[in-house]
């Protein structure tokens, strides 16, 4: 299957594919992002609300790395394990219908969030009603995440793409930026600190060769 977005999109279904420009990871920003996460063969990646699993198959595709997608609609959780079938990935790629408040963190290397939460936010950006849709959620959800983050070891990467990071705790620092400042990796850099992400404070975070990024994540999240 050809890397290409429109004809990689074509392994999905109409209803599918339609969705895609919007709710979907572009093709080589996926494979860009996949090449960030993985730093060694069998590297665990988690991809947070992983749709269809377009991420974790382009990964699986251009990296040795070993990707799991966890997604709460069981519709796009079949459809991202028959592409896996049809790509004969599904030796590198599985996919779990969960809620990513039951999901393990510690059983993953690193981590991709394309907005994951987003829907919660915003009443006309929504893939379907078959989930519960709540600011409430949001907050929930990306404080979870950013509290499971916070614990992971020194050296852990993640890597956002759009929206503004508020699930990456202040111990970890923004190394590199492409695509126009859309997809960010971050590296856990220094200790968690309880302490300081209940304040809310957002500390400064830097990249190479740049004066720096900053999150607006405060601890009365608001929508943007």
């Amino acid at each position: 299957m050809s890397l290409e977005g429109e004809k990689f999109d074509l392994i999905y279904s109409a209803g599918i594919r339609e969705l895609s420009p919007i709710f979907w990871t572009p093709v080589d920003v996926a494979a860009e992002a996949a090449k960030l996460l993985v730093t060694r063969a069998g590297t665990r990646v988690l991809d947070v609300g992983c749709g269809p699993g377009k991420f974790c198959l382009v990964g699986a595709q251009v990296t040795e790395g070993r990707f799991t997608g966890v997604e709460q609609r069981s519709a796009l959780v079949a459809a991202a394990t028959k592409a896996a079938a049809d790509l004969q990935l599904s030796g590198t790629v599985d996919f779990l219908c969960a809620n990513i408040m039951d999901v393990e963190f510690e059983n993953y290397d690193a981590f991709y969030l394309f907005n994951p939460f987003e829907e919660n936010m915003f009443e006309g950006h929504k893939i379907d009603a078959v989930v519960p849709l709540s600011i409430e959620l949001f907050k929930r959800y990306t404080s979870h995440v950013a509290e499971r983050l916070g614990v992971r070891p020194l050296g852990t990467r993640v890597v956002t793409y759009m929206g503004y990071a508020d699930e990456i705790p202040a111990c970890y620092t923004c190394e590199s930026v492409l695509f126009n400042d859309d997809l960010k990796l971050w590296i856990k850099t220094r200790e968690h600190d309880p302490a300081l992400e209940a304040l809310g404070l957002s500390a400064s975070r830097s990249y190479r060769g740049s004066s720096g990024w900053q999150s607006p994540r405060r601890s009365d999240t608001k929508p943007p």
